[in-house]
Parts: structure tokens; C-alpha cells; sequence
């Protein structure tokens, strides 16, 4: 079954879906088509679908589509989740090594193999102001993050992803200040000024950002990354290590690992969920294990 966000891409998905289908159906991949009408959508055909007996539903789309599906599929047993990256972001998908080009993913689908992987369970404080839970399968954040993801969602993101995020990156860390901020990484108690806390599943965020190298996403636990307080100079001269991988140990940031993570403020601070940007602190962030089966490359 094709789970198929005509939106994402800046529509061009919809506008190309034909095609797009065409040459996967040319590497063997065929299936049903049910395209998302409003944002939320695709998690709901997703359940609907595992429950009529799909076996592998394949998403067409980006990061926040991906999320959407996930939010329907998690737990489910007997059902498996493929990509064909369609977004600006494709961010989850490069720690497996699924590549944007549609030939080469839809082959990921037909010849490659299931690997069984962690999902994030978050508690946070939606915008109507109650409580709210939701799930994520690649990296989740509180603080300027939130804000750059709402900042990147509002633009055309016409530049690409890289660019996209590292412009609203740029932009939102000139008026941002860091703020007070409480942290417990299962029975470990951060406290202080920060800019940001990231809580990850898998390796990649932003555009591209390699911002927690070492993220297993089947090990049981989030890489938890708390940037405290660098300046503007500091964050110019490390983002091409951060694209790389390269910018950890740093002496302003710290690297714990563990399966439950809070964060609040005085403040609320805004949340991050695989790109999206839901609501605010104070959140709650937990492990699921080995709650996704996952189709990626064989070797």
C-alpha cells in the first residue's frame, strides 16, 4: 500500500505521482494508492491499512510524513514501514542509507531486508493547552530547535533542506536567548542556561545536521545531546562540523544516553517532533522498544 503526501516536496509529489509511480512499478514495486487530504491523515490511513491486512506500507513523502505514519504503525505487529523520500528534510532516512532517488528506494522495498528499531514516546504541552502524546521515530528536541522548525515550515523551503534549515537555523539564533532549563536523563539532573535539548532516536536532523552521530536506533536508548550557552561566533565555526559529525565532545555541550528524559522550564519552551512543531514544554520523552520494522538496504 502506497501512503502518498501530495503535499510534500512543495507538492511537487502530487503534481509528479504518476511518474513517481511509474518508475518503481518499472523496478517491480506495485501496490494500492491512498493519498492524505489534511495534515494528521496518513497516520489514520496507516492504521486503517495495517488493519485491512497491509503488510508493507511504503510512505511517499518527507520527515513529517514519515512521523504521521509512524503515529499509526506503532506496535503493530506483522506490518512493515518503506520509505520513498520525498521531503525537503529526509532526515530519518539517511541513517539507514535509503536514498532520495526513486529507482534505488523502491528497490530498498522490493530487495532489502527488515530491521526492527525503537520508537520515542513524547509527552508535551499542546498549543490548546492541554496535555498531548505523540510518537517519533528519529530525533525530538525542546528549546531554539522548536523554533527553527516552526521558523523552516513557514517558508517554501524552495532552497532545498540544507539550506532551508540552516538559513531559519542562522535567523532564529540571532534573537534567541538561552534560557533556564531542567533536564533528567533517567537518574541523571542537568540544570542551567541552555539553548537547546535533543533527544534522539537516530543521527540526523535539520536539513541534514549529523547531530548525534552515535544514535543507535535499536539499542534501547536516546542520545540525549544539552547545548548550553555558545555564542554567535562558536555556532558559525562549528556548523560544518556539524554537518559532518565531527562537532562532539565540545567543551558547551554534553552527551548523556538513556531510555526516559524530561525537560521544563519556567518558560514553555517550544517542542520539536521530527520536524514538526507541536506544542511546548514541559515534555516527557520515553523509549519504545523495538516498536517499527523497517525496510532498508540488504547489505
Amino acid at each position: 500500500m502506497f501512503l502518498v503526501n501530495p503535499a510534500s516536496d512543495n507538492g511537487a509529489t502530487g503534481r509528479r505521482w504518476p511518474e513517481i509511480a511509474h518508475r518503481a512499478a518499472a523496478v517491480g514495486l506495485v501496490g494500492d494508492t491512498l493519498f492524505s487530504q489534511r495534515p494528521g491523515h496518513l497516520g489514520q490511513l496507516a492504521a486503517e491499512a495495517a488493519q485491512r491486512g497491509a503488510g508493507r506500507i511504503v510512505v511517499v513523502g518527507g520527515d513529517g510524513t514519515v512521523n504521521e505514519a509512524v503515529n499509526g504503525l506503532v506496535g503493530r505487529a506483522g506490518v512493515e514501514l518503506a520509505v520513498l523520500p520525498r521531503g525537503t528534510g529526509t532526515d530519518f532516512v539517511r541513517s539507514f542509507g535509503i536514498p532520495r532517488d526513486v529507482e534505488q528506494a523502491a528497490r530498498i522495498v522490493v530487495e532489502g531486508r527488515t530491521r526492527t528499531i525503537d520508537a520515542g514516546k513524547i509527552t508535551y504541552r499542546s498549543w490548546s493547552g492541554g496535555d498531548a502524546v505523540a510518537y517519533f521515530a528519529n530525533i525530538a528536541s525542546a528549546g531554539m530547535s522548536g523554533a527553527v522548525a516552526k521558523r523552516t515550515n513557514e517558508t517554501t523551503k524552495v532552497l532545498g533542506g540544507k539550506a532551508s534549515y540552516l538559513l531559519a537555523t542562522l535567523a532564529v539564533f540571532a534573537s534567541w536567548r538561552n534560557t533556564e532549563m531542567r533536564i533528567t536523563v533517567d537518574d541523571a539532573i542537568r540544570s542551567g542556561r541552555m539553548y537547546d535539548a535533543i533527544v534522539a532516536n537516530c543521527r540526523y536532523f535539520g536539513g541534514g545536521m549529523k547531530i548525534c552521530p552515535g544514535a543507535e536506533p535499536d539499542d534501547g536508548l536516546f542520545d540525549v545531546l544539552l547545548i548550553g550557552d555558545i555564542t554567535k561566533a562558536d555556532l558559525l565555526a562549528n556548523m560544518p562540523r556539524i554537518y559532518r559529525g565531527t562537532h562532539l565532545p565540545h567543551p558547551r555541550a554534553e552527551l548523556l544516553r538513556g531510555a526516559t528524559v524530561t525537560v521544563d522550564a519556567p518558560e514553555p519552551l517550544p517542542v520539536e517532533i521530527d520536524g514538526e512543531q507541536p506544542g511546548t514544554t514541559p515534555a516527557r520523552f520515553e523509549i519504545v522498544r523495538d516498536a517499527l520494522r523497517l525496510r532498508v538496504p540488504a547489505a
